[in-house]
């Protein structure tokens, strides 16, 4: 790969990240590449994470497009910066989906007339921690492992018979809204599956990603994307 090759294709990308921020964010036509960054990693979660490497490349574009005298290129990108500025503009420009990459998964869910007992012996047998409840085919909620564990805690601190509490308290009575609210985040399968790792890292007690067609509240759910399945998230970014 020659010299002028590797600086085409660097400012070729270069180009299109900077009009691709110009374009989400409306900035300025006389607004600097590193200003433009810098207010960009504020919304955008590829920019944020790849916000020094696209300083360094203002600086690197600068001296690449300012040729000497002659004509030839004073500063030439290597073949590691140009394949990573081009790996930013494909994130920027064609994301990987959730839809795309992650496979949906079976989800097994409850009516909201099951008792807590039941749905227990659920999640004992089949190990899943998250289950959409029903009322008919209308999510009422979903139950998880916190919740059961504590409502079962204010029985025993109550002095409440456990054994009683378990076979006749309904699923549904113990549902709580801003349980979705808390520990959930909606999206679609549309959506990029680095919107995975930002809902992780805003939300410290998000039990998982709520995976539906388009990412709204009483759809159906298709996948549930929980931290184990981070690594993975992680992988196929890389391998992108």
């Amino acid at each position: 790969m020659n010299d002028t090759t590797n600086a085409r294709r660097f400012i070729n990308s270069y180009n299109k990240i900077d009009s691709k921020m110009r374009a989400l964010y409306n900035f300025k036509p006389s607004q600097s590449f590193s200003d433009m960054v810098r207010r960009s990693a504020q919304e955008n979660s590829v920019i944020r994470k790849f916000e020094d490497e696209l300083m360094d490349y203002a600086r690197l574009r600068n001296a690449i497009v300012h040729q000497s005298m002659d004509g030839e290129i004073i500063a030439v990108p290597c073949d590691s910066v140009v394949e990573k500025i081009e790996y930013i503009e494909k994130l920027l420009y064609a994301p990987p989906t959730i839809g795309e990459t992650m496979p949906d998964k079976r989800i097994v869910s409850v009516d909201e007339q099951m008792s807590v007992k039941q749905v227990l012996l659920l999640v004992a047998r089949t190990n899943y921690s998250n289950l959409p409840v029903y009322g008919g085919k209308v999510m009422a909620g979903i139950v998880n492992n916190r919740r059961l564990v504590h409502e079962i805690g204010k029985v025993i601190d109550n002095g409440r018979d456990v054994d009683a509490f378990l076979s006749e308290t309904p699923v549904g009575d113990i549902l709580k809204e801003s349980d979705l609210l808390t520990y959930y985040k909606y999206l679609s399968k549309a959506d990029s599956l680095q919107k995975v790792l930002d809902a992780f890292e805003e939300n410290k007690k998000l039990l998982a990603v709520v995976v539906s067609e388009h990412g709204i509240k009483g759809e159906r759910i298709v996948n549930f994307i929980t931290a184990a399945d981070l690594t993975n998230v992680h992988k196929i970014l890389e391998e992108y």
